[in-house]
């Protein structure tokens, strides 16, 4: 146990040496560190929302337009159905979540039902079962048909919204360039954002609140947009007004006439002519040819861009514009161009987004955190030492500069996985920190009895760290487990604390039976001693 071939000698050194560089940029600043050489490690650990202030948002899904949307459009399929069968209907609508047909003749009722049996889907209810169950309930009232979504489609519907949601207000905030936001599903239909070193809060709320959700529009030029406010508009048309807050309107064609759905990129970009921010965007195969297809035969026309309802801007086309590329123009701002850049890429929300909670964390109270936790650390740390130095003499001094490295190792770790230091981290740390030494004292303590029985320091230290081991293994097993499942089943905060005692519990047992006996190893044959001082 006390042999070490020279391998082991260089990769303890190396081991010790890169966890000294992984956890240097912690001490230097930001300017500082980007004027050192390019091989030198710039990883910092990043500070949590608790540390370093930030926005701590609580969003919820709007259920009521989820449902609402799902069962307009099985209104819709079930007119479709009904027409391309040619079966009389009438009464056609939707309330309390059921959507009710009328059958004119009592002879189609029968068919009728049969043909809207088709529009269900299955599902799996229960993944033990192997038999799908149908996503709509039917039931038939003399000539009346009434069909509602099951419970379990509602269920997993929103599962699926909520799902879908997380991900694209999760690239939505990863676009701002930020360090380790924290999105999660909290409860059944709710998100929890949390943006450490963020200090624009309404920002980060008008990101995320838009449901962002382009189309093309015709604009209709049949008449004024003042005549079809004071009237009606005409039949397939509809006014929305300007993005820009004018207070202007434009009528356009309710017809989509190329979906936002077919965008797979947009930036931010200056016009070439007027050198104004403008948002350059580019469609699938697919969308390019319908754009193409569209502009081409509408030369001379207004085209509406139309973002969540709202017109962005309806320029004439002057000409085709066939490879599917094309740029937005509003007077935007070079952050609305941005802003608006960043919502095309990450897709629209499939339901809007309210905020329930808005909490923005000041630096002020991060620093006080830091600084509390710092001198927790420090004392601890200092404590642990000089009592470790007190009642273990020159092995005390072997341990306490093994617990240096240890530190070292901790930070290096956190920077080389870019985890998140969150006020538990901290306290995950200070934890370590005497589980490591918790170590060292197993191992001298059964290297006392040894000697008690007389064995020779070489043996006695040769056996005493060999018996120790399985304790040693044993104990941080059980509590790496324990540090595992806090990281699977916790969040935020409990996470951070989780990562950090998993990272502690490897380098403790690292420099506690590695580190310190090769300290001991070195001695011992350097000196050759009669006696253990212990």
């Amino acid at each position: 146990m006390l042999y070490f071939p020279r391998w082991k000698y260089t990769l303890i050194a190396i081991t010790c040496v890169l966890g000294f560089l992984l956890s240097a940029p912690n001490l230097i600043s930001k300017d500082a560190l980007s004027e050192l050489p390019d091989w030198f490690p710039s990883n910092q650990v990043n500070l949590g929302l608790d540390l370093q202030g930030g926005v701590h948002l609580l969003l919820q899904v709007d259920v009521e337009t989820v449902l609402s949307d799902r069962l307009e459009a099985l209104e819709d399929d079930v007119r479709v159905t009904l027409r391309e069968a040619r079966i009389g209907y009438t009464g056609l609508s939707t309330a309390d979540e059921r959507v009710t047909v009328r059958i004119r003749n009592a002879e189609d009722v029968q068919r009728a039902s049969d043909l809207l049996s088709e529009l269900s889907s299955p599902i799996n209810a229960n993944v033990f079962s192997a038999v799908p169950e149908s996503d709509i309930d039917i039931e038939v009232t003399g000539s009346r048909i009434g069909l509602t979504y099951t419970e379990t489609a509602r269920l997993q519907r929103l599962q699926s919204v909520l799902q879908q949601s997380i991900e694209i207000v999760r690239r939505r905030i990863d676009e701002l360039g930020t360090n380790e936001p924290i999105i999660q599903r909290q409860g059944a239909d709710r998100i929890l954002v949390q943006v450490p070193g963020f200090d624009d809060p309404q920002r980060i709320i008008d990101i995320i609140g838009q449901t962002a959700k382009m189309n093309f529009h015709l604009v209709d030029s049949s008449v004024s947009v003042i005549e079809a406010i004071q009237n009606r508009p005409p039949a397939g048309s509809i006014v929305l007004p300007l993005i820009d807050g004018s207070g202007g309107s434009v009528l356009i064609r309710r017809r989509v006439m190329v979906s936002g759905e077919s965008l797979i990129d947009a930036q931010p970009s200056f016009d070439q002519q007027t050198n104004e921010p403008v948002v350059s965007f580019r469609f699938d195969a697919s969308g390019g040819k319908r754009f193409a297809d569209v502009t081409q035969a509408n030369v001379g026309r207004p085209f509406a861009i139309v973002l969540d309802n709202q017109v962005i801007s309806a320029p004439v086309i002057q000409q085709p514009i066939l490879g599917g590329n094309g740029q937005i123009s509003g007077g935007f701002s070079v952050t609305q161009a941005n802003d608006l850049a960043i919502l095309l890429r990450a897709g629209a929300l499939p339901a809007p987004l309210s905020v329930l909670e808005e909490r923005t964390v000041g630096p002020g109270l991060g620093a006080d955190s830091i600084a509390a936790g710092e001198i927790a650390a420090a004392i601890g740390f200092i404590a642990v030492i000089c009592f470790i130095l007190i009642v273990y003499g020159l092995f005390g001094v072997f341990a306490n500069v093994a617990l240096i490295i240890n530190v070292a190792l901790i930070f290096g770790g956190l920077s080389l996985l870019q985890a998140t230091l969150t006020l538990p981290g901290i306290a995950g740390i200070v934890l370590t920190i005497g589980m490591a030494v918790d170590a060292n004292v197993l191992i001298f303590e059964r290297i006392k009895e040894e000697v008690r029985a007389g064995k020779t320091p070489i043996n006695a230290i040769d056996v005493g760290y060999s018996r120790a081991l399985g304790t040693i293994i044993d104990a941080n097993i059980t509590t790496f487990i324990a540090a595992a499942i806090l990281f699977q089943m916790g969040s935020g905060p409990v996470r951070g604390f989780a990562v950090t005692l998993a990272i502690g519990i490897i380098t403790s047992v690292f420099t506690a039976f590695t580190v310190t006996r090769l300290f001991v190893s070195i001695w011992l044959k350097s000196r050759r001693p009669s006696e253990v001082p212990l």
